[in-house]
């Protein structure tokens, strides 16, 4: 983490100190104040960053010109000297002029809640196509606030830690940076085409989709190594895990099902526009799904909340949630009364208890996807006229599976296959159901 503005890049040993900043309206619930504070101050701190001292100021409306009033930022620059403080973050968006005041004003790094996202966001993509849609969002974040920096660009530097394009090219202007934000769409534009590449061979494998949704640090992909049997890196951070991972289900292997689990990108109240604009692609990975597995962390006070912030951020890009089941992880942090005074079968139905740690309810929740597939599919058999031999190659493409073929019968082959119900419907004709249908209204 580097907030040092003499030498961006050179990493310091010790944590960087914050001053965090937050402003509410008068009548604002305390929790709801608290649990937002705590967020951001896991945010900083998974940046690389720790907060120092916490002032809250309620007022009706932000003040346009510095968000807090002035006997809030003599208190401010009070702290900033007393904690020896190295960047001061503000809950509220800031807008760039009011930045670019605060920055003249207490004379030190100034950065929002969507800088700190951006900034671990940009420590956590590791693939290619993380790291493009990181940047798009930084470029997306920056463009606006070059406005009436001049050389005082040298501050803004994407977050924590000047990372990302801001350590690079810290003078750069709108002509280069939209030029960049057309590059990357672009890009990302291809990459968005590849998935849906192989979204579509996946379908015509006929393979069953399961997406772990969540808020971030609710276990994903913890339960994603549990069930896949994989080692995706883990840690107790926010966004410990950024680039979307599919993997077997290999704790369904014996059934002989093609299952698929998916780990996405976590959800986080408020979550920057330009972070939604730039994962967009990678978001799509959900639509696709067959089940939904909305991974929650029963040991969060605020898990109801953060339940509703996740269903919010789905119907926004309209997925159906009845496909939803609710995985209630980390139960091995509750006692058992607690879990079952919370009422939860009864406020969600359908939702299932688990700890990814230890491995409690795992074999509940695998029985409960297996079932979940096999009402997908279907063991059906097929009377395949000789002539549309090609209709062996039809099953494997269009999603099925073959299991058994029977060359006896003289009219035809005899094709035992498992499908969805789309591609039953599709050659109903040669179904069993359809020839028994037949030959009864033959027979009469």
């Amino acid at each position: 983490m580097n907030l040092n503005k003499k030498k961006p890049g050179r990493l310091q040993k010790l944590q960087e100190k914050a001053i965090l900043i937050a402003l509410y309206p008068s009548g604002e619930p305390e929790y709801i104040i608290q649990a937002q504070i705590n967020e951001l101050q896991e945010l900083i701190y998974t940046a690389g960053g720790r907060v120092v001292d916490v002032l809250v100021q309620k007022r009706k409306k932000p003040d346009p010109a510095t968000v807090v009033g002035r006997g809030k930022l003599e208190e401010i620059q009070s702290s900033i000297e007393e904690n020896e403080a190295d960047f001061v973050v503000f809950e509220n968006e800031l807008t760039p002029i009011q930045m670019q005041n605060l920055e003249d004003i207490l004379d030190i790094n100034i950065l929002d809640r969507t800088a700190v996202i951006l900034d671990v966001f940009s420590q956590r993509a590791l693939s290619k196509e993380g790291k493009l849609q990181v940047e798009l969002a930084q470029m997306q974040y920056i463009l606006p606030r070059l406005t009436g920096y001049g050389t005082k660009l040298s501050r803004l530097g994407g977050g924590i830690g000047t990372r990302g394009p801001g350590e690079t090219k810290l003078e750069i202007d709108r002509r280069r940076i939209r030029k960049r934000i057309s590059d990357l769409n672009n890009e990302i534009s291809s990459i968005r085409k590849h998935r849906e590449l192989h979204r579509q061979r996946r379908k015509r494998e006929g393979s069953f989709i399961v997406s772990l949704v969540g808020y971030t640090n609710a276990g994903k992909s913890s339960l994603m190594n549990v069930l896949a049997e994989s080692e995706v890196d883990t840690e107790d951070k926010l966004f410990a895990t950024l680039d979307p991972t599919t993997r077997k289900l290999e704790k369904a292997r014996e059934d002989n099902l093609p299952l698929l689990i998916t780990d996405t990108v976590g959800f986080i109240r408020n979550m920057p526009e330009q972070v939604k604009a730039a994962f967009q692609a990678t978001l799509e990975e959900i639509s696709e799904a067959n089940l939904i597995l909305h991974v929650v962390d029963i040991n969060h006070p605020e898990y109801p909340q953060q339940i509703e912030i996740v269903r919010e951020m789905l119907n926004e890009l309209n997925i159906d949630l009845s496909k939803e089941i609710i995985v209630f992880n980390k139960i091995d942090l509750l006692a058992t009364n607690q879990i079952y005074s919370a009422n939860l079968e009864r406020t969600y139905p359908g939702c299932v208890m688990v700890s990814a740690k230890d491995g409690e309810g795992i074999d509940e929740l695998v029985n409960l996807i297996i079932s979940e597939s096999k009402s997908h599919f279907q063991l059906t058999t097929f009377y395949v006229p000789h002539a549309k031999s090609d209709f062996l190659g039809v099953v494997q493409n269009e999603g099925g599976e073959v299991i058994e073929i029977d060359e006896h019968d003289e009219n035809y082959f005899i094709v035992k296959a498992r499908v969805d119900s789309n591609f039953y419907h599709k050659h109903y004709e040669y179904t069993a159901d359809a020839q028994n249908i037949a030959n009864q209204n033959g027979g009469q």
